[in-house]
């Protein structure tokens, strides 16, 4: 067989535009303009869901899980199918990227609107929650950063989660 007959399949060549700072600083308006309707729609949501809470007899502290969960409701269901699909990596990846969003992007919005305004700020985590927090953000890490996980990691989210909705109802 002749050698010089054979061409090795070669990657195919991608031209990546560069973008203008133009549409970068409209994507940052727009993100910012996002954001701001976002958390107005949430405000004005917060008084019937208050209402809703307090017909029931729940307690207050359920209108964040509420909002929260309107406002992640999008990613849920996409990461929800995606895992359905059996498409894993794409559930993870949808999943995170909604934390990382809430978390990276919302509060520190909400922040800069109530001090913008001279709002009191109250994000709603006592001492419980922040033990909760920070184990979750440990058991994230083991989880996510080795590479590989196993049913136990799993669990231990989900028991994780199981203690923050008790803690929601029965502090």
């Amino acid at each position: 067989m002749n050698t010089s007959s054979l061409q090795l399949p070669t990657a195919p060549r991608h031209t990546y535009r560069r973008r203008q700072p133009a549409s970068a600083g409209i994507a940052a308006l727009l993100l910012v303009l996002s954001l701001t309707v976002v958390v107005l729609l949430a405000k004005s949501l917060a008084p019937f869901i208050e209402t809703g809470i307090a017909a029931v007899g729940a307690p207050s502290r359920l209108a964040g899980v509420i909002v929260a969960a309107i406002v992640l409701l999008p990613e849920t269901g996409a990461a929800i199918g995606a895992a359905w699909g059996n498409r894993l990596q794409t559930s993870i990846n949808l999943a995170l990227g909604s934390a990382v969003a809430c978390i990276g992007l919302t509060i520190p919005a909400v922040v800069a609107i109530a001090l913008w305004f001279n709002l009191p700020l109250a994000l709603g985590v006592d001492s419980g929650g922040t033990v909760l927090l920070v184990l979750s953000f440990l058991m994230a890490m083991l989880t996510y950063g080795q590479g590989r996980t196993n049913l136990l990691a799993g669990f231990v989210h989900l028991v994780l989660l199981a203690c923050y909705v008790f803690l929601t109802f029965e502090p």
